[in-house]
């Protein structure tokens, strides 16, 4: 794992258990609905960075003859499993609290108990929030951030990135649901403070299963990536026309790259050999991560199913 993931789940992990500790306390004073649905969130956030560690030391495991192109996936495995754990423990357990609370309503004791661990919540998570953007933004680049969290192939980051804007507004609906509560005299309002949490935590979780299971299921390379190894093959010497070409990842940091590739015809079988050799050099100076590459030599069939539209490469010579 990198190591500026590693330090945004550990940021998020100290300010998650702190603010858990807190709210807890906060709820046991004040008896608040939605203090406790964010206890509860906090707590689930807290297991949450340590599965991301988790997940991370079992993806670090030497490959086997069991499981021959190692264990980055698990990486993936225990991002999913964060998903639904905030679906289940955060989201449905706030939903059901929300509602006990309005067909059960109670007053809120110690209004200023309320409002103040929130506000340090907010401050904590705050800290842990802009640590995820300070490692996020070295990978992100020029793009978006819904496109980094969409198409980023490291599921750490994005986890903690969604996870942390999940409890700053998480808190701001606890904020406004015991202030409404206090200034009205209606205590229903935490009950709607705590369902708006609940349906925050569902949708965010929602937006985290489907990433982890398009991981889990193996994303090819990005389109950057995929068009450098594309111009590292076909400006290889020897390379007439590439074939079919195809990546996947296997981990985060680990890509298999697989093609067919038709040479030049005059060349020997060693000669093929070496045009090989240098064609899997040319895509891991290209894209380093691209470490399993399997290149066979063959001719175009232009009748082949698998085919992509790629013109032929003729250069001097041939």
């Amino acid at each position: 794992m990198a190591t500026g993931g590693t330090r945004a789940i550990l940021a998020a992990m100290v300010a998650n258990a702190g603010i858990a500790a807190a709210k807890f306390v906060a709820y046991l004073v004040t008896g608040s609905a939605s203090m406790l649905a964010e206890s509860v969130h906090s707590v689930a956030d807290t297991s949450n960075q340590g599965l991301l560690l988790l997940g991370g030391r079992q993806a670090r495991r030497i490959a086997d003859d069991e499981h021959q192109f190692g264990y980055g996936r698990e990486r993936y495995f225990w991002s999913f499993v964060v998903a639904l754990v905030l679906f289940t423990l955060g989201g449905l357990y706030s939903l059901y609290e929300g509602i006990d609370k309005i067909r059960h309503p109670h007053e809120i004791s110690a209004l200023g108990w309320a409002i103040g661990v929130l506000i340090f919540g907010l401050f904590l998570e705050g800290f842990s929030f802009r640590t995820a953007i300070v490692e996020a933004r070295k990978e992100k680049g020029d793009r978006r951030w819904w496109d980094y969290i969409r198409r980023s192939r490291s599921p750490e980051l994005p986890v903690v990135l969604l996870e942390d804007a999940g409890a700053m507004l998480g808190l701001m609906i606890a904020l406004i649901g015991v202030s409404l509560a206090a200034a009205t005299g209606d205590p229903i309002w935490d009950g709607i403070g705590t369902i708006g949490i609940g349906v925050l935590l569902l949708v965010i979780a929602s937006v985290l299963t489907v990433e982890m299971r398009s991981l889990l299921l193996g994303e090819a390379a990005t389109k950057e990536d995929i068009a450098a190894i594309t111009a590292a093959v076909r400006d290889s010497d020897g390379v007439e026309r590439i074939i079919d070409l195809r990546s996947q990842h296997i981990g985060p940091e680990e890509l298999l790259v697989a093609g067919k590739v038709e040479f030049d015809h005059s060349l020997t079988m060693s000669g093929v050999a070496d045009a090989i050799d240098r064609c899997e050099k040319a895509i891991r100076d290209a894209v380093p991560y691209a470490r399993r590459i399997y290149l066979e030599p063959d001719l175009f069939d232009p009748d082949h199913v698998g085919t992509p539209d790629l013109p032929p490469l003729r250069k001097g010579g041939h």
